[in-house]
């Protein structure tokens, strides 16, 4: 069975249709391409060549030209858009021309972290000795013996808000030549920087503005976010500055559907519903006995281990392909979990 005619018998199977309250569908879109503006080193040019690009999207291109009027920016595209581009290609774009600048990624987590700058790495490795950009890791995990060197010797320094809370910002005079000359901040999925947890971030972030101008630094900020309500606003309360919104995606989409479904009546006069964990997990075995790759988010571990269980038994001839992943909510809300 293919998508098509899975839908299809959703939106006509008595026992699915009924409770299916919301069914939009966003139609494909094709990608919107840009030429490289001329600001750019021809030596990323030629790295993003050599890799197949030979344009970007015209959010990339959007973030770019914002940044090269010294604007900061927030940018709100769908997942898989080219948001690492948006802001790896402007810091890559000075650190060439400016080797003494410097850069500070902040992501939520260290899986995050490992991922990107194995991305950053793959980009730069291709410079030639005399340009090469040095990029490292500096969390909780990097090795103490390591530390003076990654902090001295790094143009591009990775790490979270926890550790630039307790272990860079309070030992600023030994990140004195860093914060001189510090560019950039870039402020990775923000949208996880909400609530008390969120307003914990904001005052680390006043303390990094504080310092980084006592030192005589005014870095440039871009945050990415999935996609959310308020991104401008958010963007502002966390950096306290004005913020440009980079939201309209270039990149290509295929069609979508979103489906709001809500679990059929047990008690009409006590208004009960059936277990929303037992009608998701009903819906998931469909699209995999129909063949098709499925991921299911839960809030909770227990909540992804009971599906994870009813699944199983239902496909017992899937075995471990049916797997519990707790790291995937390093890109959704904290305390997402997920089967797949």
């Amino acid at each position: 069975m293919d998508i098509k005619s899975l839908l299809s018998h959703w939106r006509s199977d008595p026992a699915i249709a009924p409770n299916v309250v919301s069914w939009q569908v966003q139609p494909q879109r094709n990608a919107v391409y840009e030429p490289f503006p001329p600001y750019l080193d021809q030596r990323l040019q030629d790295l993003l060549t050599q890799g197949g690009i030979s344009s970007l999207y015209s959010h990339q291109v959007h973030a770019l030209s914002e940044l090269n009027d010294r604007h900061h920016i927030a940018i709100v595209t769908a997942t898989a858009s080219g948001k690492t581009l948006c802001y790896n290609l402007p810091v890559l774009n000075v650190l060439l021309n400016q080797p003494q600048a410097r850069a500070l990624y902040l992501f939520p987590t260290k899986a995050l972290t490992q991922d990107q700058l194995a991305n950053l790495r793959q980009l730069t490795d291709s410079l030639d000795q005399d340009h090469c950009i040095t990029s490292n890791i500096y969390d909780g995990d990097t090795p103490t013996h390591a530390r003076q060197l990654i902090r001295k010797q790094s143009q591009i320094i990775m790490t979270n808000p926890d550790m630039l809370h307790t272990g860079i910002l309070p030992h600023h005079t030994a990140w004195k030549d860093f914060f001189n000359t510090l560019n950039f901040v870039v402020i990775d999925e923000m949208h996880m920087y909400r609530g008390v947890f969120g307003s914990h971030v904001a005052n680390v972030i006043r303390r990094l503005k504080r310092i980084t101008r006592f030192y005589g630094a005014q870095p440039q900020f871009i945050l990415t976010s999935a996609t959310i309500a308020n991104p401008q606003e958010l963007a502002e309360k966390l950096i306290e500055e004005p913020v440009t919104l980079v939201d309209q995606d270039g990149a290509p989409q295929g069609q979508r559907h979103f489906l709001i479904y809500n679990p059929p009546l047990v008690d009409q006069k006590l208004g009960l519903r059936k277990s929303s964990l037992l009608e998701g997990a009903l819906l998931a075995s469909e699209t995999i006995r129909s063949g098709f790759q499925t991921i299911v988010f839960g809030r909770t571990r227990r909540s992804i281990e009971l599906i994870l269980t009813y699944l199983r038994d239902r496909h017992p001839d899937l075995g471990e392909r049916l797997s519990y992943i707790p790291e995937a909510a390093k890109n959704a809300v904290p305390g997402d979990e997920r089967v797949s």
